[in-house]
């Protein structure tokens, strides 16, 4: 059993905190041809959202803003394995692009619960492509103001 108690606008759905997103397989051609492959959509939810603070003197959460974190290279998030030539790329549903490490633009706060959702794609990077399996670990963190 494990657990904190934080102050914090939202909690993270459980089923949202450690996800493994199948991308299945791909041929080499269809990455040679169009660049990417098809987007895979997840999502994180969000519950117990409140937007006042325990402290009176200080101002209500108002915004949060998500940051995906791992490993990267040319932009993307960076897969391992035999696969090569390619990364990972993640798109908000309005079509932000997270760039590995950095905050994407904050989105307003509000009351109750919130399902965030994203498209997850295999893209071609800058080097040689070669077949084989590949895995990626991709972090995410919310930050409120």
């Amino acid at each position: 059993m494990q657990g904190s108690i934080i102050e914090t606008a939202c909690s993270i759905d459980v089923g949202s905190r450690n996800q493994t997103i199948d991308m299945g397989s791909l041929p080499l051609a269809a990455i040679h041809r169009d660049g990417q492959g098809p987007t895979r959509t997840f999502h994180i939810r969000l519950v117990n959202c409140v937007l006042a603070r325990q402290n009176p003197a200080k101002p209500n959460w108002q915004y949060f803003q998500v940051t995906f974190d791992g490993s990267q290279s040319q932009g993307l998030f960076q897969v391992d394995g035999q696969a090569s030539g390619v990364g990972l790329q993640i798109q908000r549903e309005d079509g932000e692009i997270a760039i590995p490490g950095k905050s994407l633009s904050h989105q307003t706060l509000s009351i109750g619960e919130r399902d965030l959702s994203y498209n997850l794609r295999l893209v071609a990077n800058k080097n040689a492509l070669i077949a084989g399996q590949y895995s990626s670990h991709i972090r995410f963190k919310l930050d409120y103001e």
